[in-house]
């Protein structure tokens, strides 16, 4: 069953083949050609950011800074076009013009994480002096020959590297984990290529933003195509950006034919099941477990989940909310106890139980009597070493109105309240606070509230050999948690964005 959502050094965004995302450098062999006198060459800049990433582990602290550097190109309208992940959690930005020998400082002024991209301005107009802004391509085909201009690592100097279209299709991005249309090319991209521009006769035909480990693929890297850029710029254009839509189901392919005639489907139908609709997704109230999504947006589904996307090419049939903003309505088609209905679905953004990751936003925590509590995010998953295999199983898990949220005692700060509980309460489940079901982070601080006969009592899911409840004493908690708020040098007991709910 499958779901669909939808140090000082350069970097670039590398794909794993486990659940994490890993920041590697790595080689890729390509064919490098000379700049020599290259107009393009007046497009491209280089960017060094300072940036500092929270701490999921200690929440009330940040990270130190470090220092990365990228690559963008000059857009119309004096912008610069990168990565997100070349910008994200930034303190500050510099940007270097090619052939320039003078910094200025920029401003992020829009960011897209989900499909890794940034728009950068600077106040000086000086800067824009010389330059050359790009200009847009469309997307290439299969062995189509593309350029790819930037500052990867080994070298002040452009580089430019040639190579040719392998794949087009849905991929992963490795900045977000968001599946959406890449183009896929043995052109060589490394760290430091991150958000430079990919050039095809002259014009701009992507954005450089990640590749494999050489240990898992080489010759391979990823470009973010046209398309996607030129959505992300038209959402911008209205002052904010709002992310890619996502249907919120899980789907199963229908290429065997038994189940195919099960589902009451004639010979000339193609489609793919869908057993599972996420509470409060795009395709709740809309679609039922066990139609059949015959076609999407116009586009008719085949019984592998591909679309036809051009002459003697398909892709995945999420291509098409790549190209929709959110609140559009889109038609489907769907068969439902052997009757052919159409839909129409309004597009929400992606919708998940345990959030994918994030960038420039504080963790959320709250500490009660030493007891660190905090929501599982994939952001928190990238500090555990060995996460417990039930964290996996919740990956695939959905939300529902009675839980929004998985809430974690992430670890316990020791205190003569607290004793005897230490290790054995480290990433395990909150379940109640004195009795009161926790669906999400904000039902602790009133569940806080009210001690049962003087205690409070935290029901968490038993690890193996471990009793599941914690008792606390209620009449000495006050003096407790300002003691260990104190001896730990933490300025707040909860999150910004919690300040306000009660206790």
């Amino acid at each position: 069953m499958k779901f669909s959502c939808s140090s000082h050094s350069s970097r670039v965004r590398v794909l794993s083949l486990g659940v994490f995302v890993v920041l590697l450098h790595f080689s890729i062999t390509g064919t490098a050609i000379a700049a020599g006198n290259d107009s393009l060459k007046k497009s491209l800049v280089k960017i060094f950011t300072t940036m500092q990433n929270p701490n999921y582990y200690e929440p009330w602290r940040i990270d130190s800074q470090i220092s990365v550097s990228g690559s963008g190109c000059i857009l119309p309208g004096h912008r610069i076009l990168t990565n997100a992940h070349v910008v994200s959690n930034q303190i500050f930005i510099q940007v270097l013009k090619e052939g320039d020998t003078k910094k200025y400082t920029a401003k992020r002024e829009f960011v897209a994480h989900d499909c890794d991209l940034a728009v950068l301005s600077v106040d000086d107009p000086a800067f824009f002096k010389g330059t050359k802004p790009v200009t847009f391509g469309g997307l290439p085909y299969l062995k189509d020959s593309v350029q790819v201009y930037g500052y990867p690592v080994g070298g002040e100097d452009l580089s430019i590297t040639e190579g040719v279209v392998s794949r087009i299709e849905i991929v992963p991005y490795a900045h977000s984990m968001r599946n959406l249309l890449a183009v896929q090319t043995d052109a060589a991209i490394n760290p430091g290529n991150s958000g430079g521009p990919v050039f095809m006769k002259k014009k701009m035909v992507g954005v450089a933003f990640q590749g494999y480990n050489a240990i898992v693929a080489q010759n391979t890297g990823f470009l973010i195509p046209v398309p996607i850029i030129k959505r992300f710029l038209k959402e911008i254009k209205a002052g904010a950006y709002h992310s890619v839509p996502s249907l919120g189901l899980f789907w199963e392919d229908l290429e065997n034919d038994d189940l195919r005639a099960y589902l009451g489907m004639k010979q000339d139908q193609t489609g793919i099941l869908v057993p599972k609709i996420l509470w409060q997704s795009s395709a709740w109230n809309v679609l039922q477990p066990n139609d059949v999504l015959l076609s999407i947006d116009g586009f008719p589904v085949g019984n592998d989940g591909t679309i036809p996307f051009r002459k003697g090419e398909r892709v995945h049939f999420r291509y098409p909310l790549c190209l929709h903003g959110l609140g559009d309505s889109i038609p489907l088609k769907i068969l439902r106890q052997g009757q052919v209905q159409t839909l129409k679905i309004t597009l929400k953004e992606d919708v998940r139980l345990v959030p994918d990751i994030e960038y420039d936003v504080a963790p959320t925590y709250f500490i009660f009597d030493g007891l660190v509590f905090t929501p599982l995010t994939m952001n928190y998953l990238r500090t555990v070493k060995d996460p417990a295999p039930d964290f996996l199983v919740l990956l695939n898990q959905t939300p529902t109105e009675d839980r929004k949220q998985v809430v974690l005692l992430s670890h316990i700060l020791n205190h003569e309240i607290n004793k005897g509980y230490g290790h054995d309460y480290t990433n395990v489940v909150v379940r109640k606070v004195n009795g009161i079901p926790i669906t999400e982070m904000k039902d602790l601080l009133a569940a806080f509230e009210k001690p049962v006969g003087g205690r409070h009592i935290v029901e968490v899911e038993s690890p193996e050999n471990v009793i599941d409840h914690i008792i606390l004493d209620a009449n000495k908690s006050k003096q407790a948690s300002d003691e260990i708020l104190k001896l730990n040098e933490i300025p707040e007991d909860r999150s910004a964005d919690l300040k306000g709910a009660s206790h």
